[in-house]
């Protein structure tokens, strides 16, 4: 009991590893949605033909923010819980 900063490290770590198993497990249930939505009978990303047969420019918008949801997810993840652990070693 006589250091209470090294227990609140411990669990700040234990925080941060909760977190990101957390956020790893919906990254799990997130990533078959978006394979859904950029399908044929939904965006139909795979098609680069140009509008008239094609999609047109806003769903290929669309197709590109759906493509860079699993990273920035990713890059949120490790953000949180590297923040959690950071801001006990600056209370030192």
């Amino acid at each position: 009991m006589k250091n209470k900063r090294a227990q609140t490290l411990g669990i700040s770590i234990i925080i941060a590893i909760t977190i990101f198993i957390v956020g790893m497990t919906v990254l799990n249930i997130l990533k078959p949605e978006i394979t859904r939505v950029r399908d044929s009978a939904n965006l139909d990303c795979q098609n680069t033909a140009d509008f008239p047969a094609g999609i047109s420019d806003g769903n290929k918008l669309t197709c590109l923010v759906a493509d860079v949801v699993v990273p920035y997810f990713i890059i949120i993840i490790f953000s949180v819980a590297g923040g959690i652990i950071t801001s006990r070693f600056l209370l030192w």
